[in-house]
């Protein structure tokens, strides 16, 4: 990853715009949505563009499995997580083993269309509160969450992928979505320590990145967890022992709009402890980001940044097909279940 900044493009293809932005030496990551995608030879053709335009930088999309699936058309039908929580109570071992065909089958078939990076997968607890979480969760059990998230990772990881966590410290419990505002968790910190990051501190270097909660609990900070060194350098950090890029989650959301503008933002980010910052879906913020944003790479972020490279090349979905690990997993990926599903295909 070349630089901090992770940002979108307009549509199937690149504009000048987005050739100018995608340049700069802040820009390090490239994200990916459903508008960007038409079939999968013009993504194949969207990403070959954007190395082009900046060869080694990252191109990444939020591709989990059931609602959080950008690209549906000439992919897996992925599940929603909480599939697999489900499958654990009556079968651990084969929810282990679906869990794993998931990560594998996700990280390979990206890969093969040229997407570098999926942040995934989701382990915040499914308490049962969230509207933006729900089944993307795949249990309310820490314990579980983490055995089926390594099973996943291991999957990601055989495939040729690094992996991110989401949303540290746990977004599961507060009601409000944070793409619209900012939802508070009142609990007490050793609760949340003790059951929503928990699978932070479990998985440990498993984890090749995590990705923050635009979430506040005032019993830790006044502030997102996003923002908070207390949560990122006390908590994570120290606690947890993770190593890995901490990304924010995206500066343009609701949850992110107290501290300023976005190069205040950035900068919060920044200091309490994230490596790298997202932001989407507002092109007039990402101009001001990079002309105002002054950040010069260190060791560090190069060290913690080179684990999120691919670390195998598919050529194409020709080649997949004849990989037999690849086709034994698409067999074990299980359909959702009608009661699970909460999307609109």
């Amino acid at each position: 990853m070349l630089g901090p900044v992770v940002m979108d493009v307009s549509g199937t293809t690149l504009t000048d715009d987005d050739r100018r932005r995608i340049a700069s030496p802040l820009v390090g990551m490239v994200i990916l949505f459903t508008r960007n995608f038409e079939n999968p030879e013009q993504l194949r053709a969207l990403c070959r563009e954007i190395h082009e335009v900046k060869p080694g930088v990252l191109i990444s999309v939020d591709h989990e499995g059931g609602r959080v699936q950008r690209f549906r058309d000439g992919f897996t039908r992925l599940p929603a997580l909480a599939q697999y929580g489900r499958m654990y109570e009556h079968d651990a071992g084969e929810a282990l083993r679906a869990s794993w065909s998931h990560g594998y089958v996700l990280a390979a078939e990206l890969l093969a269309r040229g997407v570098d990076f999926s942040f995934a997968p989701d382990l915040d607890l499914d308490w049962g509160h969230s509207r933006v979480i729900g089944h993307r969760s795949f249990s309310r059990s820490p314990k579980v969450v983490a055995e089926l998230a390594l099973a996943m990772i291991d999957g990601m990881h055989a495939a040729g992928m690094a992996t991110c966590g989401k949303h540290f410290p746990g977004h599961g419990w507060a009601n409000a979505d944070s793409h619209k505002e900012l939802p508070e968790d009142t609990r007490f910190q050793a609760e949340i320590i003790g059951q929503d990051a928990k699978p932070y501190a479990w998985l440990g270097s498993a984890l090749d990145s995590v990705m923050t909660a635009h979430a506040m609990y005032p019993d830790v900070d006044a502030i997102p967890a996003t923002f908070s060194s207390r949560w990122l350098q006390d908590v994570l950090r120290e606690k947890c022992g993770f190593q890995g890029v901490i990304f924010s989650d995206d500066l343009a959301m609701g949850g992110a709009l107290g501290l300023g503008g976005i190069v205040q933002r950035a900068e919060a980010a920044l200091r309490a402890g994230c490596d790298a910052l997202i932001l989407c879906n507002d092109a007039a913020q990402t101009d001001d980001l990079l002309s105002g944003l002054e950040r010069k790479a260190t060791p560090q972020f190069a060290a913690r940044a080179s684990r999120l490279a691919p670390r195998r090349a598919i050529e194409s979905m020709e080649s997949l097909q004849s990989d037999p690990v690849y086709v034994d997993a698409k067999k074990r990926v299980p359909a959702t279940d009608a009661d699970l599903i909460d999307w609109e295909e």
